[in-house]
């Protein structure tokens, strides 16, 4: 009963939480309201916004501290530690059991809205009564979706993470039996989760979400204060800041899903990454149309529409990927927890608010009549955001198409819209060409924004680099066989893109390598963009089933063209490569490099433990040993045989009860390739094995018989004090038969020991199986006046798995790529924000 008044406590604080920031926005209100007639009255709201926020933010860290501790305890009345943790879960991972559910996330956003809220306070005294009052805005939306307060009826305001199981069960038999039933354990962390990027994408990626709404408050506040152009300024170095991290967090999760799902990629178009992708291009197009304001104050129309864009996208994303109108459009997105109207209201509201103080200012918002020359910089930089806009827009048209449906179902008309049926070839081939044309822009406006160009001398500064990039280009499409026009066309425009900015870098190192932000990202997106295409235009199926066998029905007809059959150590020849499976590996306590041999132990009544039969070769488990593993997790050792080099793989297959069969691959990481294996299927270890009728020996002490083809040989018989799980007393016994069976592989021989116990006066036999043979060995009986031993051998097919094999060539390429990117963005963030300061420390942050 005391554990319930933490929930109580917990959501206690999320009612003042949100509160508090209706109030704080309330306060933030009246006080840029008396800003310019009443200074005084203004500050006065002021200080009492402020100490409202600190009240929200007092409660928010409250809210957290809360729920982590449900948690981390295991207190299991509570829903969301039932549904999202469970004992055996590493302590790293209950991190990830916190934002794993709806309410945990929307916890993780509204906190980045709290700490960089306190950084504007500090730093933005100017701005801080209409900024904030967004920023408060946003907040009472936030909270109100963990809020979990019912109106009437069936009306309620949010989902509460402090619900108890009795009251989300109400209808459950065990508690109407027991009101006060806590489970033993919760159902865990979804498998695929249990990853490291798990535990710090999730958070890069939400305060980059909590970072978009920095230059959209910036923006509001300028319109609202018709304060036109200042806002841009102190908004430049936070859009920069919001860029790299968004696009951190989503290089994090592509390289999740590149290191644990079987798809092969890294991006899948899913809608889910999608709405993601479509806010920062916009974002990043927003940036530069801020640079080509700063630069000749144009522009600001647009910066001003991007900017609010943005914020609006995310919101949008937000209100695809909770509330359950994907359907099973996406793999990704959260189920719906009753909140669809209610991050509907919050999309509108602040889409309706922008855009009607848009409409209302806009013709306040200073423009200006004189057109800019194809020749000028800012041409070329507002080409170059118009063209990653309009690859957004594509990509959202595309992805919204449940969104189409459901309105028209809502309309009543009928619409039998459909979502692209190759989602990565549809949208692949569309953004290839918007890439080549932002390639080509990355390049020409570089020279255009640090050099002096024009008419006359247009051609000689690109001639240049125009030449080398051809030649590059040539020798790359050539030399790698590119075989297809629009990939000629991509590796000709990202290497155009690299060798420009090469140039144009090497000036401004010289001069002062801090300026060189822009380039440094743009010779990373040429990177990018080659390696894109290599490692995904250019992937190579090596695991080829070249002896034609259909392994089931329910393969498609290209999963068993691309699927390999591999027996347990039978060695088989694919591409290169001789592979072969050496069988199924336990996950010890010690990580990847304790992978067990699962032939090695035995079960324990507890499925988080096995023992160990013997003593666990290059580990310190000696025979004997309980070893704590993850029972849900099974790895697969794979060795792969090329000339002189000899390396194993582990993919991993789970078992999760949400999602049946999942796959997880390993990677040889090679700079010019990435062999990537995944398993696509194993003997179903529910399904009770089918074995040969028994077979019976009569052997003594050095005998030989056959096993199905192999020849056995008994070495020895003995008694024993102990056999693995049976507790033996005096009265009890028990003997153990050494049987050494010669196979015709490379392992040479097997050893088994079959038991025969007596215990209470009953009979007991424990037989051994050697699964890279399909045999089990038991021993029935024995005669002690002959020292005659009965033994019974059954066959079965050997163990095995189908696996699915590829290289993806220039991979890395793609990873540096991505990386010059946020360095560049990093870069350029600091020297603006430098920028920022020096101007805000003379007083002239208001102005340009």
């Amino acid at each position: 009963m005391l554990r319930e008044y933490i929930g109580q406590a917990g959501h206690l604080s999320v009612i003042i939480s949100f509160v508090s920031a209706i109030v704080a926005a309330l306060g933030y209100f009246m006080a840029t309201k008396h800003e310019e007639n009443n200074i005084e009255e203004a500050n006065s709201w002021k200080r009492f916004a402020r100490i409202s926020f600190a009240i929200h933010g007092v409660a928010v860290i409250s809210i957290i501290v809360t729920l982590f501790t449900i948690i981390y305890k295991n207190y299991f009345e509570f829903h969301y530690a039932w549904e999202h943790a469970s004992k055996s879960l590493p302590a790293y991972y209950m991190i990830s059991c916190f934002w794993e559910g709806q309410e945990g996330s929307f916890l993780l956003w509204i906190f980045w809205h709290v700490v960089l809220g306190v950084i504007l306070i500090k730093t933005n005294k100017v701005w801080e009564a209409p900024m904030m009052t967004v920023f408060a805005l946003v907040q009472a939306f936030l909270t109100s979706m963990i809020l979990g307060v019912v109106i009437f009826g069936d009306l309620k305001i949010g989902s509460t993470p402090f619900i108890l199981m009795r009251e989300f069960m109400v209808d459950a038999p065990v508690f109407k039996m027991n009101p006060n039933y806590v489970p033993e354990d919760g159902t865990g962390l979804n498998p695929l989760l249990q990853n490291y990027w798990m535990v710090i994408h999730p958070p890069t990626l939400f305060l980059g979400f909590a970072a978009t709404l920095v230059p959209f408050s910036f923006c509001i506040a300028g319109l609202w204060k018709n304060r036109f152009t200042e806002w841009v300024r102190p908004a430049l170095p936070w859009t920069l800041f919001a860029s790299f991290i968004l696009g951190l967090g989503i290089l994090m999760g592509a390289y999740w899903a590149y290191e644990t799902l079987n798809f092969g990629g890294y991006w899948n178009w899913d809608p889910v990454e999608n709405a993601v992708y479509v806010p920062w291009l916009v974002l990043v197009g927003a940036l530069h149309t801020m640079l080509i304001y700063k630069s000749n104050e144009t522009a600001l129309r647009t910066t001003v529409v991007l900017t609010i864009t943005t914020f609006l996208l995310i919101l949008y994303s937000t209100f695809l990927t909770r509330s359950g109108i994907l359907g099973n459009a996406s793999v990704h997105s959260f189920t719906d927890l009753g909140m669809s109207g209610q991050l509907l209201v919050y999309l509108l509201f602040f889409t309706i608010i922008a855009k009607i103080l848009v409409l209302v200012k806009w013709k306040k918002i200073p423009t200006t009549e004189k057109e800019e020359s194809i020749y000028s910089r800012e041409f070329w930089v507002f080409i170059g955001a118009i063209v990653l806009c309009l690859a957004g827009f594509q990509v959202l048209l595309a992805t919204s198409i449940p969104v189409y449906n459901a309105v028209a179902k809502w309309l009543n008309f009928a619409s039998n819209f459909a979502p692209p049926a190759e989602p990565a070839l549809f949208y692949s081939n569309w953004q290839l060409y918007f890439m080549a044309v932002i390639a080509i822009l990355s390049g020409v406006g570089q020279y255009f924004y640090w050099k002096k160009i024009d008419n006359k001398n247009f051609f000689d500064a690109l001639y240049l680099p125009s030449l080398v990039s051809i030649v590059l280009a040539t020798a790359l499409v050539v030399i790698t066989k590119v075989d297809k026009l629009p990939y000629m066309l991509l590796v000709l425009t990202s290497t155009f893109t690299v060798v420009t900015n090469l140039f144009i870098l090497k000036d401004l190192v010289s001069k002062n390598y801090k300026i060189a932000g822009g380039s440094v990202s743009h010779i990373g997106l040429g990177l990018m963009l080659i390696g894109i295409l290599y490692s995904s235009g250019y992937s190579k199926i090596v695991s080829l089933n070249l002896k034609g066998l259909n392994y089931s029905n329910e393969f498609t007809k290209e999963m068993n063209l691309e699927n390999i059959l591999l027996f347990r150590n039978t060695p088989e020849k694919m591409g290169d490569y001789l592979v072969k499976y050496k069988g199924p590996r336990i996950e010890g306590e010690k990580g990847k490099d304790g992978l067990i041999d699962k032939s090695l132990v035995f079960n324990s009544p507890d499925p988080q433990k096995v023992i160990a039969k013997f003593d666990i070769p290059n580990s310190s488990y000696k025979k004997g040993d309980t070893i704590k593993t993850a029972p849900e997790n099974t790895y697969y050792e794979i060795e792969y045989v090329n000339g002189k080099d000899t390396f194993s793989l582990y993919p991993r297959t789970q078992n999760n009860p949400q999602m049946g069969f999942m796959a997880s691959p390993d990677i040889k990481r090679k700079f010019k390739s990435d062999l990537y294996t995944h398993i696509s299927s194993v003997p179903d270890t529910e399904i009770e094995r089918s074995w040969s009728d028994m077979e019976e020996f009569k052997v003594a002490l050095g005998d030989t018989f056959f096993l199905n083809d192999y020849v056995a040989i008994l070495k020895s018989v003995k008694a024993v004090k102990s056999v693995e799980e049976i507790v033996l007393t005096e009265k009890d016994a028990a003997i153990q038969a050494e049987i050494e069976v010669l196979a015709r592989n490379d392992k040479g021989s097997y050893t088994v020991y079959p038991h025969f116990v007596i215990k209470d006066n009953m009979v007991g036999r424990l037989p051994e199986i050697i699964e890279d043979l399909g045999i089990k060995v038991t021993l029935l009986s024995v005669d002690p006046q002959k020292n005659i031993f009965t033994m019974g051998v059954n066959t079965t097919q050997k163990d095995w798995v189908i696996l699915k094999a590829m290289e993806k060539p220039y991979v890395n390429v793609l990873w540096i790529g991505s990386l010059l990117v946020l360095i560049g963005f990093w870069m350029a963030m600091v020297r603006r924000y430098k920028e920022f300061r020096l101007m805000r420390d003379k007083g002239q942050e208001i102005r340009l």
